[in-house]
């Protein structure tokens, strides 16, 4: 039976226990993945299970959709350009299906928006390094066949087969109306590491030197963003501080001693002379001696008197 718009009319849709809008296509013997494009992009999950669907491909481009479940068809092909059709796929169940062959995983690689794969019931899954070759093909992938990807089970798939390369992929953004867009997508946030025994040490021994509220303030912030560096940098700072200031400050040079100058020419230099404007000195008053100060005694001027009245002797 072929998928047309007026099944997908007439289909129901509703909104599923993770709170996504579904739409459900599950029994009715589709052959072909086609006419998705009347979906309008208005659902963020699509179930095609139970059909007879041989070739996994679509022509639309539906940038909403982030789950794909198509367990119990006949798949044994995926299509190479399945990456541009759902461009922020997340979840793709694939469970019970005809699937042989590393080979028919390949094109997965296409799809690194990845985060949960299913390929239980599929021969594939017999193969020898199956789940290492997905798990390096996927750089995002966290969940394969319905259990966690662990970090060191991450690293020895990617030292077997080699890292993927994480190319940028091209997203599109669309409105609830279908209303497309295209922009460049975020890279993908790699989880942050916690700090090393010695880096915690360093931590503390910044904290313990902060010298105001706000030096802490910016280390705890620095802490947060996990910024080690800035926080090294800063202990470098105290400790050059420290050292500068215990390092005792140099005496000041004392001024030499005035030379004296020889008594001779002390005794040459010519008073200065008094200023221009300055009121001229007054004359000092010199106290007389008594003996000049007292008037001649009475009776020599009487004896003076009486030689004048004398008459001549003769």
């Amino acid at each position: 039976m072929r998928l047309t718009a007026d099944m997908i009319a007439r289909s129901p849709a509703y909104i599923n226990p993770i709170k996504d809008r579904e739409l459900d296509l599950r029994g009715n013997k589709i052959s072909v993945i086609e006419n998705l494009a009347a979906t309008q992009n208005q659902f963020d999950s699509i179930d095609i299970s139970d059909n007879e669907i041989r070739k996994l491909e679509c022509l639309a481009v539906l940038p909403r959709t982030k789950m794909l479940l198509l367990t119990n068809n006949r798949i044994n092909r995926i299509a190479s350009d399945l990456g541009r059709a759902f461009p922020n796929i997340e979840t793709l169940i694939l469970t019970n299906n005809h699937l042989g062959t590393l080979r028919d995983l390949e094109t997965l690689a296409g799809m690194p928006t990845l985060t949960i794969l299913s390929l239980v019931d599929n021969t594939v899954t017999k193969q020898h390094n199956y789940r290492a070759f997905v798990i390096s093909r996927l750089p995002n992938l966290r969940v394969l066949d319905f259990k966690k990807i662990k970090p060191n089970e991450r690293a020895a798939a990617e030292a077997m087969f080699g890292a993927a390369k994480r190319k940028p992929v091209t997203t599109i953004a669309a409105s609830e109306t279908g209303a497309v867009s295209t922009a460049p997508a975020p890279a993908p946030v790699q989880p942050k590491m916690g700090p090393t025994p010695e880096q915690i040490a360093q931590i503390k021994e910044a904290i313990a030197g902060a010298s105001s509220l706000e030096e802490v303030a910016k280390l705890e912030k620095a802490l947060k963003a996990g910024n080690y560096d800035y926080i090294s940098q800063h202990i470098a700072e105290q400790k050059r501080a420290a050292a500068l200031a215990s390092t005792p400050a140099p005496a000041a040079a004392q001024p030499p001693p005035p030379a004296e100058a020889p008594a001779d020419s002390a005794l040459a230099e010519a008073p200065a002379e008094a200023p221009a404007d300055s009121a001229p000195a007054e004359p000092m008053e010199t106290e007389a001696s008594p003996a000049a100060a007292a008037p001649a005694p009475a009776d020599e001027s009487a004896a003076d008197a009486m030689d004048a009245d004398a008459p001549d002797a003769g």
